[in-house]
Formats: structure tokens, sequence, C-alpha cells
């Protein structure tokens, strides 16, 4: 199997995404859109789609043109029912392919934080395992409309959609796959950063463990296994 992974900026690659796919036998194309790696046109040959955070805003695509080029590529994939995730930016993306709408949040998240699941979140693949709260990272000023037909899965008590499903296609307001490595660069020049890395240390096992669970209902979508 053969994943690509759409990155917008250097320090917020796959984690432990990439990790697990990795170990599980995907192989993984990434493409640094931020170093002017082309977005693909071609989606033959992919059984995944993944895309990154970033600190862009989807709507600036005179700044970063690539982001016009990845929003006809996500909804290519969409529409052609390859799975696809989006994280934090990525998720704004997806939403944005499938023409909702992406604005400022009521206020920024920034930092550990509780999101609930919904009653729908309990019929899904990728969701039914988790507890509800949960504890995630987040990073984010922008939120979306969930897409027309899609569900929501979670929500917190400052921004409602935290994450969806519309077909094939999971968007994810939080970092499921942050690492510590990636928190230390996030918040190098920070005087939050031991906050934020000893919390870190004291949830590593149930971050890890609840985003293998989300990782391995993806997996089996990319393997036509649900």
């Amino acid at each position: 199997m053969k994943a690509i992974v759409l990155m917008h900026v250097e320090s917020e690659g796959p984690g432990t995404l990439g990790t697990f796919l990795q170990n599980h036998g995907v192989e993984i194309e990434t493409r640094k859109l931020y170093a002017k790696d082309p977005v693909p046109t071609e989606i033959s040959g992919l059984d995944a789609v993944i895309s990154m955070g970033g600190p862009m805003n989807v709507y600036e695509e005179d700044e970063y043109p690539f982001l016009k080029d990845e929003t006809d590529f996500l909804r290519q994939a969409i529409d052609d029912g390859i799975p696809v995730m989006g994280v934090c930016l990525g998720a704004q993306m997806i939403a944005k392919a499938c023409g909702k709408k992406v604005y400022r949040a009521p206020e920024e998240e920034v930092g550990w934080c509780e999101i609930s699941l919904t009653e729908k979140a309990r019929e899904d693949y990728l969701f039914k395992d988790l507890p509800s709260p949960l504890t995630v990272f987040q990073w984010h000023g922008d939120t979306f409309d969930v897409p027309d037909g899609g569900v929501l899965l979670a929500s917190s008590e400052v921004c409602e959609n935290q994450a969806f499903r519309y077909k094939n296609a999971y968007g994810l307001q939080f970092h499921v796959e942050v690492t510590g490595d990636m928190l230390e660069e996030w918040f190098e020049d920070s005087d939050k950063k031991e906050e934020i890395l000893e919390k870190y240390k004291m949830l590593r096992a149930d971050l890890d463990k609840n985003a293998e669970k989300i990782y391995h209902g993806f997996l089996k979508l990319m393997q036509k296994a649900l």
C-alpha cells in the first residue's frame, strides 16, 4: 500500500501516524509543498492521502499558491473514494475541498484540551473505542463548517467542530500525531515549553494508545476491510 503525505511546513510532519503506517508496511511518499514540491495531479496507485497542519490559512492562496492545487487534489481523492485524513490545517482543507467555509474560531485553542465525542462517534470505526472526554493537543485559530452529508464526531467547549467524517475522508482539528520532539520544536522560544512537555510526558502512554486506535481504523479503511 502507498500513502502520500502533504506537508505545509517543515515542523509539521506525520509524526506518530507516519511511524504507525510504515510499521504496518505502508510506503509513504512525502510532498513538501512549502519547498515547492508539486501537488500530485493523479491519484492512481494511492491507497491514502494525508494532509498535515501548518501556520497558514486555507484562504491565503495568493501567498501560498499550492493551497489551490491541494484543494483540487483532495476533492478528486474524496470523489474517487480514496481514504483521506486531514490534521489541523488538513482538516480545514478537506472542509474547503467539500465546499464549506473556513473562518476564525470564537477563540484560539493552543495547548492541551479536552474534546467530547458525539453519539455518532460511537458508531464510527475510527472513534468508537476512544474515551470521552479525550485529551488532545491543539494549535489553531480557524474553524470550519462540517461538509453537507458529513458526520460530526467530536466537539470542545470553545470550538464545536473538532472532528468529522465525510465519505472516506476524516478531518481532525487536533494534533493526534504529535510527538515530544515536535512539541519541543514548536515551543522552542515559548515560556510554556516546559509545562507543555511535562504534561506530554504524563499523557504520552494514553496519547499513543488512543492515536493507534484511530490509525488502526484508518489502516483498515485503506485495506478496504471495513
